[in-house]
């Protein structure tokens, strides 16, 4: 992915643009780490590790093994249980008050926007065709190709449009890499050539992902920073976003590099847990979380896929534990353990590196450990 670096943009809930706060690693102190953290209560309530089940020596030494070796890239690390802070810890210059660039973690809040784009009725379901949606903007290519008209929803959603389009091998022509430099990245995909019949086999694909937004943009009729300010963030009380753009300004990049803060990604996944409800509001359905956090393919090298969120699946005692994960390159992660009742978020600088994955082992060799709720041991 792309290292560019961008500015916050602080977007009010009443207001599009409020002001602007440059995301300059170097402000605040250089680590912060506590236990039963002081969090905003209307924000985060807060609750010391015992209190919620979790053993406080065994988390007291993983922050102590994480300060004494920086080069494990971190950013932070929060941890969330029963719904209130339990620690959170920044490292390399970041706090709690500067959004991080999220990635392809992006992608499943597109997930979540295209849920809520379906449970409004704006688009009729996961079955409904991509092109047709998009005709008007981009008339020539299904009648380049009507094969392409059989790709729908679902096949963006799955990274199963059929046309070639590959993250994870450098010489596919949608490669990533070759939609950067491109002006329109929606026709960038368009134009794509179909190899493979729609649903036909699973390939890591970032331009479906940025066409599957402006899809919802087009049957929501709202841009995609409205509509995801007004039916997602503001619900969530998110006030500090920015999604990245393209084709000079006038598009969203909803396949990466949204920024939201840490706290705020633990919101999402928080939502997720919760099976989309917050605070008693029913903010996107509960049969779309189900959805879309449930098994449905397999990307390159087994891993099990949801609707853009990944599925894992850890021993724990004699049985399978199971979380989902929002994932973006670098370490940027929203970890969801429904039978625990945690949320574990980090962001990272370890781009294109091994230890991009390392955030998933802190969760199961350190965090999970350290869960001591009777009920849940094995």
């Amino acid at each position: 992915m792309r290292l560019a670096r961008f500015c916050l943009l602080i977007i009010a809930v009443t207001s599009i643009v409020a002001s602007v706060a440059c995301d300059d690693p170097g402000r605040g102190p250089e680590s912060i780490s506590f236990l039963g953290a002081e969090s905003d209560p209307a924000e985060w309530p807060s609750a010391t590790p015992s209190s919620v089940g979790m053993n406080e020596q065994r988390l007291a030494n993983m922050w102590s093994n994480l300060d004494a070796t920086p080069e494990h890239g971190l950013h932070s690390l929060l941890i969330v249980r029963h719904g209130r802070l339990v620690a959170e810890h920044y490292w390399a210059g970041f706090h709690s008050g500067v959004g991080h660039d999220l990635r392809s973690a992006t992608k499943s809040l597109t997930s979540l926007l295209t849920g809520i784009a379906i449970d409004r009725g704006a688009l009729r379901g996961v079955s409904e065709p991509v092109f047709p949606l998009l005709a008007v903007q981009y008339p020539v290519v299904g009648a380049l190709d009507p094969r392409k008209g059989d790709v729908t929803v679902e096949h963006l959603l799955h990274m199963q449009s059929g046309l070639a389009c590959d993250d994870w091998f450098s010489g596919s022509p949608g490669n990533e890499r070759n939609m950067y430099p491109t002006r329109d990245w929606v026709r960038f995909f368009l134009d794509l050539p179909l190899i493979r019949p729609p649903g036909e086999s699973t390939l890591y694909c970032t331009a479906g992902v940025v066409t599957l937004g402006r899809v919802v943009a087009e049957a929501t009729n709202q841009p995609i920073p409205d509509f995801s300010r007004d039916a997602l963030f503001a619900p969530l009380g998110i006030a500090q976003f920015r999604w990245s753009m393209f084709d000079d300004g006038r598009q969203t990049d909803t396949g990466g590099h949204i920024y939201l803060r840490p706290r705020d990604m633990a919101k999402i996944g928080q939502l997720v847990l919760q099976r989309g409800q917050w605070k008693g509001r029913q903010i996107v359905s509960a049969s779309w979380i189900d959805r879309s956090t449930t098994e449905h393919v397999l990307l390159p090298g087994f891993q099990p896929y949801g609707y853009l969120w990944w599925i894992h699946t850890i021993a724990y005692g004699t049985r399978q534990l199971r979380y989902v994960a929002a994932q973006g390159n670098g370490g940027q992660m929203i970890m969801i353990v429904p039978e625990l009742d945690l949320v574990v978020v980090s962001t990272a600088g370890n781009y294109d590196d091994d230890k991009t994955n390392s955030p998933l082992r802190i969760l199961e060799n350190r965090i999970i450990p350290a869960v001591e709720d009777s009920a849940q041991q094995p």
